[in-house]
C-alpha cells in the first residue's frame, strides 16, 4: 500500500516548505523570521481573498508560509512523524490528496471565521489532516474503535494549544484527515475483500 522507498514525498514536502520559508524570511530580511509584508502577500488575508477574488491563490500558499523558525521547525517535525507514518499506508495520490485536503480544509474554515485583517499561515492545517487520515485510517483497517482515534485526536489538539493558534486551521485540517482516512479505510477494505473472493 505504501509508496516506494525511492521516493519519499514526506522529504519533498518538508523541503518545499523549508526552501519557501528561506525565500520569504530572507527577502524579508531575517532568516528567523518572516516580515509582515510577507505573511500578508503569501500567507492567507480573508479581506484580500473577499474583497479581491483573484487573491484566492493564498488557499494554497499560506500552507508554506511559516511565521518563524521556531513555527516551521515544530510544523516540519510533526510533518516527519506523521508523513512517513503515512506513506507506509497510503499511496502516493492519496497521500498527496491528504495533504492538500486537510490544508485547503484548514484554510477555508480559517477564511469563514477569522477576522478580516488577521492573516493565517502554516502547514498546521495539512498536517493535522495527515494525523487525521492515519489515526483513524490505522484504527479503522483492524476493526478498532474509533473513538480512541478521536481522543488522540483531542489529545493533539491540547498539544498545540496557545497564544496566536489558528485553531480552525487545525480543526479543518483534522476533521478532513478523519474524513479521508475513513473513507480509504472502507475502501480499501473492500477492495482486499474482493480480490480475496476472486484469488485462485
Amino acid at each position: 500500500m505504501g509508496n516506494s522507498e525511492r521516493f519519499k514525498p514526506t522529504y519533498l514536502l518538508i523541503a518545499l516548505n523549508v526552501v519557501f520559508y528561506a525565500y520569504t524570511s530572507i527577502a524579508g530580511g531575517s532568516f528567523l523570521e518572516t516580515n509582515e509584508l510577507m505573511i500578508i502577500t503569501f500567507g492567507q488575508v480573508k479581506a484580500l481573498i473577499i474583497y479581491y477574488p483573484y487573491w484566492v491563490w493564498q488557499l494554497l500558499t499560506s500552507m508554506f508560509v511559516h511565521i518563524d523558525i521556531v513555527h516551521i521547525s515544530g510544523n516540519m517535525l510533526f510533518l516527519l512523524i506523521f508523513g512517513l507514518r503515512a506513506e507506509e499506508m497510503f499511496s502516493l495520490p492519496e497521500y498527496l490528496s491528504i495533504y492538500l485536503l486537510g490544508g485547503l480544509a484548514g484554510n477555508l474554515l480559517s477564511l469563514a471565521f477569522l477576522p478580516l485583517n488577521v492573516p493565517s499561515a502554516g502547514a498546521s492545517g495539512a498536517i493535522f489532516g495527515m494525523f487525521g487520515a492515519t489515526i483513524l485510517y490505522s484504527r479503522r483497517s483492524v476493526g478498532q474503535s474509533m473513538i480512541g482515534a478521536l481522543v488522540y485526536a483531542g489529545f493533539l489538539l491540547l498539544l498545540n494549544s496557545g497564544e496566536n493558534v489558528n485553531y480552525f486551521a487545525h480543526f479543518g485540517g483534522l476533521g478532513a484527515g478523519l474524513l479521508i482516512g475513513y473513507i480509504l479505510a472502507s475502501k480499501h477494505k473492500k477492495e482486499t475483500k474482493y480480490s480475496t473472493s476472486y484469488s485462485y
